[in-house]
């Protein structure tokens, strides 16, 4: 303890920041009193280490302020994927996609990365987070679905090759078992059956070689009567669905299906200051190969083209009183307002004219002149119709049922001047018919389906002897 002497005249009392005590006179008159004061002064390092530990504590602060901030805005992001993978799947899961079309590598990889931040997120979050808790789930769960959806994928795959094989067995067993009774040979090229009586299935070979874009053309081989059969022609219009600029021929089928060998007719022409001279081109899907020259009506006029494959030169006429320029075309195709069509009685256009009110017209053309031999009239609007060919003089016309169906619903007899009313179901792969044309040669009908190339097989009535 430290004890001080404090002097004053008259009164004894400490200073002010003490406590006043009773104090005693000394000898001489003089007023004495004791002080206790602590023994250490203010502690200033203290406060110094205080305000530094604050100051640490204010940037570290700041620094998880920054870092949440972050993580909130990635978590926006990657919840915005999840619920965008959530719908996919959700559309998987409705039919709304193929399984085909998913790409379940690419939607694995997006899951991973997501999983990989809300681990780090876990790992960097003191404590337990109600929301990346959630999302974790959220992730975990829709991986586990992405998995089955492939897994269910392969498994149907499996499933239909089993069932097919299953049902090719048993249907070898039918035949084996099945005593089929004397039927008539198969006569190609000759009219020996009563008409047309159904349709097989439809085969699918390919699409064009243009692509999906390329919805509207033609395809098939060379109808006439005992034309080399393995040759193929396949001729897409522009996306517009009017231009055919090129046609394309492959020497047999396995090369049409490899797209291998392909030799390409040009029918565009270049002029001066990029100019292009259309003037040879076709017009609508309703072109034809007869005896080694492609029939097809010309670009922007009412007149049919030659085009011979083997010397590329065109002959061109007129067809009276055609309605031409998407006038009168069929339902489901535009500027098809002149379709040709060959059948075992030779070469055949089917048209409309004002004067028949838009209904079909046909007339039976010379392959070597282009002159029209003998016409017909119907009571059949053409926009009635999506499409029509020719078998044994005999016209067959369709109609839509649905996107998946057509019938075949009308017909005219051009050798006992009739028509009537049939009801044949065409299966189709895509939608919209945009060219069919039959074959005498192996008696097929080919289509051209949206883009893609189909073939059917066509079955007849037997001829009645009526002798």
């Amino acid at each position: 303890m430290l004890q001080l002497l404090i002097t004053a005249l008259g009164i004894c009392q400490a200073a002010s920041l003490a406590i006043s005590t009773p104090g005693s006179l000394d000898e001489h008159g003089v007023c004495q009193c004791s002080l206790i004061v602590p023994d250490m002064t203010f502690p200033a390092d203290r406060l110094e280490i205080l305000e530094k530990e604050n100051m640490k504590l204010s940037v570290s602060f700041q620094e998880q302020i920054t870092k949440i901030g972050n993580y909130q805005a990635t978590l926006t992001g990657y919840l915005q994927k999840l619920t965008n993978l959530t719908k996919k799947v959700d559309n998987m899961q409705m039919g709304g996609i193929s399984y085909t079309e998913l790409d379940f590598e690419l939607l694995r990889l997006e899951i991973n990365e997501m999983e990989s931040l809300v681990v780090q997120l876990k790992s960097s979050i003191n404590g337990s987070s109600v929301l990346v808790e959630s999302l974790f789930v959220e992730i975990h769960n829709i991986s586990i679905m992405v998995n089955q959806l492939e897994s269910y994928d392969k498994n149907n795959v499996l499933a239909v090759r089993r069932e097919i094989a299953a049902l090719r067995k048993r249907l070898e067993e039918c035949e084996k078992n099945h005593v089929n009774p004397t039927q008539p040979s198969i006569s190609y090229g000759t009219c020996k059956h009563g008409g047309l009586a159904n349709i097989s299935k439809p085969f699918v070979v390919q699409l064009n070689w243009l692509g999906f874009p390329y919805k509207f053309g033609g395809w098939g081989k060379d109808t006439f009567p005992g034309a080399n059969q393995d040759i193929h022609w396949v001729a897409p219009l522009q996306t517009d669905g009017r231009i055919m600029n090129i046609m394309r021929f492959y020497a047999s089928y396995d090369d049409l299906l490899l797209f291998k060998k392909p030799t390409d007719k040009i029918l565009t022409k270049n002029l001066q200051y990029n100019q292009i001279d259309y003037s040879i081109c076709g017009q609508g899907g309703g072109m034809m190969v007869y005896n080694n020259s492609m029939y097809y009506n010309c670009y922007n006029t009412k007149d049919i083209c030659k085009y011979n494959v083997d010397t590329n030169a065109v002959e061109r006429k007129p067809l009276t009183d055609a309605s031409f320029n998407n006038r009168f075309s069929y339902a489901s195709s535009s500027w098809q307002d002149i379709d040709l069509a060959s059948d075992e009685d030779g070469l055949w256009v089917i048209y409309s004219t004002e004067q028949n009110s838009g209904n079909i017209v046909i007339s039976k053309l010379n392959s070597t002149t282009l002159t029209v031999e003998k016409t017909w009239t119907t009571s059949q609007y053409k926009l009635g119709a999506t499409n029509a060919f020719m078998v044994c003089g005999v016209l067959y016309a369709t109609r839509t049922l649905s996107t998946r169906k057509e019938e075949i619903f009308y017909m005219y007899d051009t050798k006992t001047n009739k028509e009537g009313k049939l009801s044949i179901i065409l299966d189709k792969m895509m939608e919209n018919v945009q060219s069919l044309a039959y074959n005498p040669n192996d008696q097929k009908l080919t289509m051209y389906n949206d883009g893609y190339l189909i073939s059917y097989d066509l079955a007849f009535k037997p001829l009645l002897n009526l002798a």
